[in-house]
C-alpha cells in the first residue's frame, strides 16, 4: 500500500470500535468494539486491509485490550481488569470500579515500565469526577486523575517521560512529566480544541500526536508544540482511536463507530464502524508489552 488516503481495510462493523494494538511478536493487529464485549486480531495485508483472524467475547464492555510478552490478553472489562491467557483460560485482575457503579472502564495503554494505564467514563449523565489510575504488577491501582469528565486516549513521549491524556467532553489534551517510578509532575493544558471532541490517539516517531476527533471524521497530527499540521479526512464521522501498525510502523489504523449516528448519517457513512488505514508518510512508536500481574494477583 502506498496512499495517503484511508481505505477501508476490515469487514467487521464495530458499534464502537476503539483500542487498535499492534503486537509486533506476532505480527498481528487487535482491536476492540467496546459496546459488544469482542476483541479482534487479524493480519495487516501489503494492500493497508486487515484479515480477521479471531475473535474473543466477553460478558461485558470491553473498553480497551494490552499485551504481554507471553501472549496473555488483558481486558478492560466493565469494572476491573480481565487476563485471558493464550490457551483460552481466563483469571481476575484488580477490579477498578464498583460493581453497577453506572461507569465502566474505557481506554487503557501500556506504560514505558510495562505498566497498565486506563480511564473511567460515566454511562448515566455529566460527571466531573471520572478516574485515570495506574495498575502495577502487585495489582496496586494508583489514582492520576480523579476529575475527569470522561478520560480517554493516552500517549507517552519516546523516552517515557513525558505523558498526554485527554479529557474528551472538556476537548482538553493534558500533558505531564511521568516517571519510572511512577512519579507525576503538574498536569498542564497542551492543547484545547473547539471543535469535534478528541478521542484516541498515539505518537509517531517525530513526537507529533495523531488524535482521532469524534464528530469530525477526521484524524489530526499535532505538532510537539500544538500546532496542526496534518489532517487525515475518513469517511465515517465518529472516529475513535488510532495507532500504528506494520512491519515498520509505517501504516496508521483508524477505528470508527456507528454509536450515535442517526440512520441518514449511517446511509451517507456506510463505512462507520470499520477499520480504515493510511500511510500518512511518517513511522510511528512501537507499543511496548504488559509485563503482567505476579501470579498471587489475579484469581
Amino acid at each position: 500500500m502506498n496512499t495517503r488516503e484511508p481505505v477501508v481495510a476490515n469487514d467487521e462493523q464495530c458499534i464502537l470500535g476503539e483500542g487498535p494494538v499492534w503486537d509486533a511478536t506476532r505480527n498481528r493487529l487487535l482491536w476492540v468494539d467496546i459496546r459488544r464485549g469482542m476483541v479482534f486480531t487479524g493480519k495487516l495485508q501489503p494492500d493497508g486491509t486487515v484479515t480477521t483472524t479471531d475473535r474473543f467475547e466477553f460478558d461485558q464492555t470491553v473498553g480497551a485490550v494490552a499485551v504481554a510478552v507471553n501472549g496473555d490478553l488483558l481486558i478492560a472489562g466493565a469494572d476491573r481488569l480481565i487476563v485471558r491467557h493464550p490457551d483460552g483460560d481466563i483469571d481476575l485482575g484488580p477490579s477498578i470500579l464498583p460493581p453497577s457503579s453506572g461507569r465502566r472502564l474505557n481506554d487503557g495503554k501500556v506504560d514505558m515500565q510495562g505498566r497498565f494505564v486506563v480511564g473511567t467514563l460515566c454511562l448515566t449523565g455529566e460527571s466531573n469526577s471520572e478516574i485515570l489510575v495506574r495498575v502495577d504488577q502487585d495489582s496496586e491501582t494508583h489514582v492520576i486523575d480523579d476529575d475527569l469528565t470522561l478520560s480517554n486516549g493516552l500517549a507517552w513521549a519516546p523516552n517515557g517521560y513525558r505523558f498526554y491524556s485527554i479529557d474528551t467532553l472538556r476537548q482538553v489534551v493534558y500533558s505531564r512529566s511521568y516517571y519510572p517510578d511512577g512519579a507525576l509532575g503538574p498536569r498542564t493544558e497542551f492543547l484545547r480544541v473547539s471543535e469535534g471532541y478528541p478521542d484516541g490517539m498515539c505518537l509517531d516517531a517525530e513526537d507529533h500526536l495523531w488524535i482521532a476527533m469524534w464528530g469530525l471524521g477526521e484524524v489530526r497530527r499535532y505538532s510537539p508544540t500544538g500546532e496542526l499540521v496534518q489532517t487525515v479526512t475518513v469517511p465515517a464521522p465518529h472516529v475513535s482511536s488510532v495507532s500504528f501498525a506494520g512491519p515498520l510502523l509505517e501504516t496508521l489504523v483508524i477505528t470508527t463507530a456507528t454509536q450515535d449516528l442517526s440512520d441518514e448519517q449511517l446511509e451517507q457513512f456506510p463505512f462507520s464502524g470499520h477499520l480504515f488505514t493510511v500511510e500518512p508518510g511518517v513511522l510511528g512508536l512501537p507499543q511496548l508489552p504488559w509485563r503482567g500481574f505476579a501470579p498471587s494477583f489475579t484469581k
